[in-house]
Order: structure tokens, then C-alpha cells, then sequence
């Protein structure tokens, strides 16, 4: 647009992260001589541009929409659908197209007036980068003819590439299908980038209602249900139950309008792109061969070769014809002949052999059959994309964050004795791990700065405006963490409700991701193990996660109330902080371990 209103052009900075990412280089804007803003509510934009341009591709006044970033966490999104067509009339405020990012399926406003004169990125189009264009707007009717004819082939070759490659299924499918659409793994939280088919809920022929749950898919967190936002039938599943690793964006079932319209879709949709890569592994033996010969061509024959090379090629009785000499002047190297015991290119040399060695070897060969078996008689188990993640995000956790590790044994008796009380007196009944919750959120709340993460874009450590808590709980798929929010604020009886109903959702799979996303604080507690103390590892992108183990007895001299000390049996429990070391120093780890004690030892500071 030539003339744009300063306001939607702020609008537009808004949507995409402050920046010009949903407007390309064909964009006839030039840049701003003067901008003032005044009042607080953006009530006065004052925007100066210089005279009205045109692209220099010859294109009339146009306008080239990118994919706009609809969530702070988006980096690309999928077209769904288009409300609006080539050549159709565009008002302000007007949906052009519904864009499924990664947390929800969002309608694209117009900011401008005129007519949208192309669609470069169809329905369907999917993984299309933030900031990549998607359609070219017109001033003036007369124009779409001239952008659809003069449209420059940088943009729709670039575009058509990158839908060809993330949407080969489209490309795939035969024409004389009836309406349909082809639903993809979606990503059900933010890190997911693959999944796993536990079980479909509908089957193929079933009437499909807006909100029925289709399958459920069990992802990097936890398994989730997958519910369809149109109307329709499920005419054909492409994963069935059990698929494995199915990647974002991949294809897991087709629904159409009309129940007549099931039988149109073949059973064998998909078996032409299966076939085409089947034909590509059926061709590398001849090409194996050649590479084979090609090789065997290329090797230079050897003129010296070392001791430690010569001792390895009688060691392992190899031909020493065969074996590649990479050294000067044609010298075979020791590390020639591992190279070549490594890709097994070399080629043992047969020997004569006589009839004692023969029943020698038979014994041996025998022999070492049977410990093989016995060696190999174990079974795999195979591993959740939960326990996968959990072991990237650990080794992120040790390589990148410094850990700092500080200990702390406290008295157990007055909890101990506040937990007795409340079962009898007021038939409440809390874990000591209830109370620990209540004890680290206080000194949480006491002690603000030890409740911060560090940021990594502004290298330094941001507070955290809640306290949320962290409970590791153990299932058979893995670790998870649901959190207790506003733990600071609850009564014990409250919190341990919430930890019971949780952790039960934890282990039955059902955990919704606000339930387990984020947090301030993890704790962790062996208490009830034969564990009196570890160190845990750091939850990213927390700062801090407590280690709790068992109570021991110990006898300790206490002084009594008439002034004489005594040997007396004492309850005490051991307490491992591991702490970032960019937010956590000596003196906030310090502040911290005292509120902690004080409230394990006055018992009356968990009413507070």
C-alpha cells in the first residue's frame, strides 16, 4: 500500500516481535525521516514518509504479507484455511486466513484496505517460517492482473519449493479425491518435535464432532489427547496404534465431509511415495559394486611399511594388497590398517589348515557359541520420548549450567510432632513432604532473590513473581514434575490434596501441560528410600531444586530445662541444595537455608 495508516504499521511492529518480519523486500515502504509518539495510550503517531513509491520489479503498489509471529514461542506456523480468495475485497479488520501455530489455530487480520491479489502459500501449507511471504495485497482492482502476471518468480519459486518439501502428502494424493483434509501430528507442547500413537479413539468410518478426541498421543511430556476442530468422518488412520517416533507435520489420518466420501479415499492413499523410496535401496547393491571397484582401483600400492603396521597385519592375518598406504612416500601407517580393519575392506589370508588345528578350532568355535548365547541373552527395553527428553535435558543441565551444592541437616522433631498434632487434634492428615513443600515455598516468599532464573538473553538473573513448586514424581514412562502454583499462599491441607491428585495424574499419563510447565522450585525426596543424602540436577530452566532424604536418629548432648546437658536421641534430616551459580552466591544460598531451618524448627510459621 502506498499510503499506510500509522497506526495498523504499529499494530504490525506488535504482531511480529517488534520487527519487519511480516513485511518482505517487495514492501514499497521507504524509511520513516521523522516518528513521534506522545501519550501514554499511543493517542498521537505522527509518521512522515516520502513520496508514494513503486517496487522497482515494475509491479504496481503492493503490499507482500509475511507469516506473522501469533505467539511469543512461534517460529513458524501451517496455513489451515483461506476466508478469503484471489481478487477478493479487503476491508480493515477482515480474516484472510486461519494459521495453526505452535499453540493454537489463530485467525490472520487485515491491517489495510484493497484486494488480495495472490496467495502464495496454499491451504495446507505447512512449517511456514515467520516473516516468509504468504500473499501480495493490491491498492486498486486493476492491479491483481498485473501482480498475477508480473508476480516475480523469486517469491513463487521459493515458496513453492518450500510447500513442496513440507507438504509432499498434497503433492501426492490423486486429484479425483472429494473433499478432504489430511491431518498431521500436531505439536502438543513446546519442545515436541515427535510422538508416539498410543490409541486411536475413533476408529475409520466414525462420525467426527467439534471437540471428539481422535487419538491419544503421547509426547516428549506426557500422552495427551489429540480432539478434532472440524466436523466430519474419519475416512483413513496413516499411523495406526503404536507408531513410534511419528515426526511433527507428518500425516496420521484423513476425514472428509460426507459419509459417502469414506469409500473414495483408497486403503493405499500413500503406497505410491512408499514405493518410490523402496526403488532407491534397491539400486545401492549395483552401486556398492562399482564404489567396490572404483576403490579397489584407487588404492596405491605401498612401498615401506611400519613395524607397528607390519605387527597388525600379522596379528589379524590380513592382506596387506588391499589396504590403502596414506603415509609419505607410499608408507603403510598403523593407522592405515585400523582404518581398514574398522570399514573391513581388508581381506584375511586363507591359510592351510591341518586336521588337528581343525578339531581345535571346532572345539573353540563351539566353546565360544556358547558363552556367545549366553552373552547375548538379554532383552531391550524400549525408551519413552519421555526418558528421552529427560536425558537430553540433564546433559544440557551439567554441561551448561554451574552447579553449586550446599547441605544442610535439620531437626525433624517439631515437624514430627506439628503432624502428630494436626491427625489428632483436627484429624488433618499431611506427608512430611506436605510440610517441606509449605517450609521452601515461606523461605521462597522470605527470600525473593533466591526465587529467580537466570535469563539467558539478558545475562543476568530475573526474579520470579510467583512461587511455584516443583514435585518430582516417578512413573513407569519417567520423571515428571507437576507443580504446585502459589504454593506460598495455600494451607497444608490444600497442598496436599493437590500433591495427591497430581501425582495420580502423573502416573496415569493425564498431566495437561499447564500442569507441569514451568515452575520456580523443584523438589525432590528420597525420604522414603534407604537414601540418607544426593545431589540432584538442576531442572532448566529453574535455578534450584532441593534434595530431600531420609530422617536418621542421632544422639547429641542437649541442654535440658534445668541447665544440664544430655544425651538425647534427636531426629534430624539431611537437605542438599544444587544451585545456578549465576543467581544463587554464597550470601542468597546463606539467607535461603536459614529462613529453611527456621521454619523446620518453629512449626508455627507454616500458619503464617
Amino acid at each position: 500500500m502506498a499510503n499506510i495508516r500509522p497506526l495498523s504499521l504499529l499494530l504490525r511492529l506488535s504482531r511480529t516481535r517488534n520487527s519487519l518480519a511480516g513485511i518482505t523486500r517487495h514492501t514499497p515502504i521507504r524509511p520513516l525521516s521523522n516518528f513521534s509518539v506522545q501519550g501514554p495510550n499511543l493517542s498521537l503517531c505522527k509518521f512522515l514518509l516520502q513520496n508514494r513509491c513503486f517496487s522497482s520489479t515494475g509491479l504496481p503498489p503492493h503490499m507482500v504479507l509475511g507469516m506473522p509471529a501469533l505467539s511469543p514461542t512461534m517460529n513458524q506456523g501451517n496455513i489451515v484455511k483461506w476466508k478469503k480468495k484471489e481478487g477478493d475485497k479487503i476491508e480493515l479488520g477482515d480474516v484472510l486466513c486461519e494459521i495453526e501455530t505452535d499453540k493454537a489455530t489463530l485467525e490472520f487480520e487485515s491491517l489495510e484496505e484493497g484486494y488480495l491479489a495472490k496467495i502464495i502459500a496454499p491451504e495446507g501449507s505447512k512449517d511456514v517460517q515467520v516473516g516468509q511471504p504468504i500473499c501480495i495485497t493490491v491498492e486498486e482492482l486493476d492491479d491483481i492482473k498485473k501482480v498475477q502476471s508480473d508476480i516475480p518468480k523469486e517469491t513463487e519459486s521459493k515458496s513453492e519449493t518450500q510447500t513442496n518439501e513440507t507438504t509432499q502428502t498434497d503433492t501426492e494424493l490423486p486429484a479425483d479425491l472429494p473433499p478432504h483434509m489430511v491431518l498431521d501430528m500436531p505439536a502438543l507442547s513446546p519442545t515436541m518435535n515427535q510422538g508416539n500413537i498410543v490409541k486411536w479413539r475413533k476408529k475409520e468410518g466414525d462420525q467426527i464432532s467439534v471437540g471428539d478426541v481422535l487419538c491419544e498421543i503421547e509426547t516428549d511430556k506426557a500422552t495427551l489427547e489429540f480432539e478434532s476442530l472440524e466436523e466430519g468422518y474419519l475416512a483413513k488412520i496413516l499411523a495406526p496404534e503404536g507408531s513410534k517416533d511419528v515426526q511433527v507435520g507428518q500425516p496420521i489420518c484423513i476425514t472428509v465431509e460426507g459419509q459417502d466420501d469414506i469409500q473414495k479415499i483408497p486403503s493405499n492413499i500413500f503406497k505410491k511415495s512408499e514405493s518410490k523410496q523402496e526403488t532407491k535401496p534397491t539400486q545401492t547393491p549395483q552401486n556398492d559394486k562399482q564404489s567396490n571397484k572404483s576403490s579397489s582401483q584407487n588404492i596405491t600400492k605401498f612401498t615401506r611399511i611400519s613395524p607397528s603396521a607390519k605387527l597388525l597385519i600379522k596379528e589379524h592375518k590380513l592382506d596387506e594388497s588391499l589396504i590403502n598406504a596414506s603415509g609419505p612416500r607410499g608408507t603403510l601407517l598403523k593407522g592405515d590398517v585400523l582404518n581398514a580393519i574398522k570399514s573391513g575392506t581388508s581381506v584375511k589370508k586363507s591359510t592351510p589348515v591341518s586336521k588337528e588345528s581343525s578339531t581345535v578350532t571346532k572345539e573353540s568355535s563351539a566353546v565360544s557359541t556358547q558363552k556367545g548365547k549366553v552373552a547375548d541373552s538379554f532383552e531391550d527395553f524400549p525408551n519413552s520420548n519421555i526418558r528421552k527428553v529427560i536425558a537430553k535435558r540433564l546433559i544440557e543441565s551439567k554441561q551448561t549450567i554451574p552447579h553449586l551444592y550446599l547441605s544442610k541437616d535439620v531437626t525433624l522433631d517439631p515437624l514430627l510432632a506439628f503432624r502428630k498434632e494436626l491427625k489428632e487434634q483436627h484429624n488433618v492428615k499431611v506427608s512430611v513432604n506436605d510440610i517441606v513443600i509449605k517450609a521452601v515455598a515461606l523461605a521462597l516468599r522470605n527470600v525473593p532473590e533466591a526465587n529467580a532464573y537466570w535469563n539467558s538473553e539478558k545475562d543476568e538473573a530475573s526474579p520470579c513473581e510467583t512461587v511455584d513448586i516443583s514435585i518430582a514424581v516417578a512413573t513407569e514412562k519417567g520423571l515428571m514434575t507437576p507443580i504446585i502454583k502459589n504454593a506460598d499462599q495455600k494451607s497444608l491441607s490444600a497442598i496436599s490434596s493437590e500433591v495427591k491428585e497430581l501425582a495420580e495424574k502423573a502416573r496415569a499419563g493425564k498431566l495437561t501441560p499447564n500442569e507441569f510447565q514451568g515452575g520456580t522450585f523443584s523438589i525432590s525426596n528420597l525420604g522414603m528410600y534407604p537414601v540418607d543424602q544426593f545431589c540432584a540436577i538442576i531442572n532448566p530452566p529453574q535455578a534450584c531444586i532441593l534434595a530431600v532424604g531420609r530422617g536418621n536418629t542421632f544422639v547429641e548432648p542437649v541442654i535440658g530445662s534445668d541447665g544440664v546437658e544430655r544425651p538425647t536421641a534427636v531426629n534430624k534430616m539431611k537437605l542438599t541444595l544444587s544451585a545456578d551459580h549465576r543467581v544463587y552466591d554464597g550470601q542468597v544460598s546463606g539467607k535461603f537455608f536459614t529462613e529453611l531451618a527456621a521454619n523446620f524448627s518453629d512449626m508455627k510459621r507454616m500458619l503464617l
